[in-house]
């Protein structure tokens, strides 16, 4: 489900601050982007993370900054220095033109400063537990559009119900109708077949025309997806793949209750169904 976190902790050797972006994924793939000080942590980052998510892709980064401490003491390499100085006359002794570097320029040579050693075992600890209010921070922004997803969901499924209520309540006098137009037209083919046929053969047809047009099996079967839409929705667990499954069973439902229309009605009830299970399926895509 597509979600952002952003947590920023500092203590006193510094300050770190994790951002978390996660989209839909049909399983869980994590992408990390740690500093080379904190890549040792990448073993337990990642099963932290896997104890909070199930499914989506991932992206999880990690700045940290470090307070300036010490007491402005400037420390020279001398080893450097001496190695440098010594370069230095030696290229003089073939330049004789050449001139002698600076003390800037000394300065600003890569290493002649001694960096002072740093202290990062205050951020590697905190580092963990504040990805942890990181992750706990993803998943409330992730339950807030969930709940709004359910919200629509419930609604295009009670808008389904109703659809399948007018379907049944129809269903006698299309049936009515239908009948009537079907007797018609076989009288008049078995008029031609022969003279002597009788009604048996006219019941025998409609019976078989009236078994291939039956949906009653289709409508019971939609409610009953529904009503396990509504109870998926309930559970405490990952549900995407349940949810994503009833909507190709409910699709099937439609596609046949098309496929077995015999009058504009129906079949205009049939293409609203399919509307309504687009949209939910187009959501699920983001429920994990």
């Amino acid at each position: 489900m597509t979600a952002f976190a952003r947590v920023q902790e500092t203590c006193d050797a510094g300050a770190l601050t994790w951002e978390i972006r996660s989209v839909n994924h049909r399983y869980l793939e994590l992408g990390l982007k740690l500093p080379d000080d904190f890549k040792s942590l990448e073993p337990e980052i990642r099963k932290l993370v896997s104890q909070y998510l199930k499914r989506g892709k991932i992206d999880l980064g990690l700045r940290y900054q470090l307070n300036q401490v010490g007491d402005g003491e400037v420390r020279l390499n001398e080893d450097i220095l001496r190695r440098l100085r010594q370069v230095e006359q030696e290229v003089l002794s073939i330049v004789h033109e050449g001139s002698k570097l600076s003390v800037a320029e000394i300065l600003s040579w890569p290493g002649v400063i001694a960096e002072s050693e740093k202290d990062l075992s205050p951020l590697v600890a905190l580092a963990l537990s504040s990805l942890e209010n990181a992750l706990g921070q993803l998943i409330e922004t992730r339950e807030t559009e969930g709940k709004a997803l359910q919200k629509m969901i419930n609604s295009r499924c009670q808008q389904i119900g109703d659809i399948v209520q007018q379907l049944r309540a129809h269903r006698p006098a299309m049936m009515s109708a239908m009948r009537e137009k079907w007797e018609t037209s076989l009288n008049e083919k078995l008029k031609t077949w022969s003279k002597g046929a009788d009604n048996s053969r006219l019941e025998q047809e409609l019976v078989i025309l009236a078994q291939k047009l039956d949906v009653d099996e289709e409508l019971d079967r939609i409610d009953t997806h529904i009503k396990e839409v509504g109870k998926v929705l309930k559970r405490k667990e990952a549900v995407g793949r349940r949810l994503d499954f009833l909507m190709q069973e409910l699709n099937r439902e439609a596609n046949t209750l098309g496929s077995k229309s015999q009058d504009s009605l129906t079949t205009q009830w049939s293409v609203d169904l399919k509307v309504l299970i687009e949209q939910m399926r187009e959501q699920i895509q983001n429920i994990e």
